[in-house]
């Protein structure tokens, strides 16, 4: 029990596991997927997992009117720029599946199959409302294995890529909280600039290697036509940290 005003560690939160996934939905003839943390597996028999979709997403409305969804396992290099179609743009405005590869399912969603280890397919047998969120429970119908190459965990695309979950993210309000605790306590010799469009922070000891930004470029030396890898913001919408 904690004490009379003690503050909870949203820290210890940063000691759960979680994978990244893009989970995709149909509605009549409209498909739309996004970027989610949480999935897990909760039966062995049957088989069913569990993924938790914010309420104001577009693949919330698909998986509540369909009852399908597939969760696409998203690979260790999996580009940045992949992860910021299917995460911090909105599939009411775009299209996310153009120049994308994919295949429909046996529930007649699509399946991403770029960048993807693995997929499963599930029918929903339950909702879950938890607030901001709904948890949608589902049977698996269908999986394969595409390739064995390493899955991508949160924690490498956080560390390693330098991302951040959107918003309506599970996850969001413990990294923004964090980030602005701790941005003072860490010193560089080089600025980091953060896109004030989606978080992603440019680090510059870390470069933006997947589009020609070696390690070791200061954000002022980056080409003026560079855009942020996640979201694609031009270098005008990030700020100093």
């Amino acid at each position: 029990m904690f004490g009379e005003g003690a503050e909870m560690n949203h820290n210890a939160l940063q000691k759960i596991s979680y994978g990244l996934y893009v989970i995709c939905s149909k509605e009549n003839n409209r498909f739309n997927g996004q970027i989610a943390n949480a999935v897990f597996q909760v039966t062995a028999e049957p088989p069913t997992i569990a993924v938790s979709i914010n309420k104001e997403n577009c693949t919330h409305e698909y998986i509540e009117k369909s009852k399908k969804f597939t969760v696409s396992i998203l690979s260790e290099e999996t580009p940045m720029s992949f992860i910021g179609t299917f995460g911090f743009k909105c599939g009411r405005n775009i299209d996310k599946f153009i120049d994308v590869t994919y295949k429909i399912g046996k529930t007649k969603a699509p399946i991403i199959t770029q960048n993807s280890i693995a997929y499963l397919e599930a029918t929903v047998i339950k909702n879950i409302d938890v607030g901001t969120h709904t948890i949608f429970i589902g049977e698996i119908i269908d999986a394969e294995v595409l390739t064995d190459a390493t899955p991508l965990t949160y924690e490498y695309y956080h560390k390693i890529k330098g991302g951040y979950s959107p918003k309506t993210a599970p996850t969001y309000y413990k990294e923004i909280k964090d980030e602005k605790k701790n941005k003072e306590e860490v010193k560089k010799k080089m600025d980091n600039y953060v896109c004030t469009v989606c978080g992603y922070i440019y680090d510059p000891e870390k470069g933006d290697p997947d589009n020609g930004i070696k390690p070791g470029t200061p954000f002022e030396k980056i080409p003026e036509e560079w855009v942020c890898p996640v979201c694609g913001a031009e270098k005008e919408a990030f700020e100093k940290q």
